[in-house]
């Protein structure tokens, strides 16, 4: 978690650097392609004493989801002009983690059951994939931000 809290500020530079919209695709294409095989190495070392390994395929996993986590922040934030930001971010982030984040155990819980565990790797997967679609028709927030502007 040192090293994930350590590379918040490190992608947020390169976001100042190169934009927003390129640390999102990046985090959208490599966590579509690198989800599945990650957690299903992981899953299968279940047992296994190889803590070297494990640790280095959640690292590669924080490095993706880097992407999103050290900007998204500030993009909802530029999205919005200040008199309307608070219900611009607040109310879909509150609904998209009510219905994702709420439900994400009980799918869980639910494939494994069913004994198709590895089924919602790929739940997971389509997510990130849909996320991806909504990075690449958007245009980068870094440069028509919103978060200067009052409510006209």
């Amino acid at each position: 978690m040192l090293i994930f809290a350590a590379l918040q500020p490190v992608y947020g530079a390169i976001s100042d650097r190169v934009g927003r919209r390129p640390v999102l695709m990046f985090f959208g294409i490599f966590g579509t392609l690198c989800t599945v095989p990650i957690l299903s190495t992981l899953a299968g070392m279940a047992g296994n004493k190889d803590y070297t390994s494990a640790l280095l395929l959640s690292l590669a996993a924080l490095l993706i989801v880097c992407g999103y986590t050290s900007i998204n922040a500030v993009v909802k934030a530029e999205l919005f002009p200040a008199g309307v930001r608070a219900l611009g971010v607040g109310f879909p982030y509150a609904l998209a983690n009510s219905i994702f984040g709420g439900t994400a155990p009980l799918i869980a819980l639910s494939f494994k059951d069913a004994g198709h565990e590895s089924t919602f790797y790929w739940y997971v997967t389509g997510l990130i994939f849909i996320s991806l679609l909504v990075y690449f028709f958007m245009g980068d927030t870094k440069k028509t931000s919103l978060i200067d502007r009052d409510w006209d």
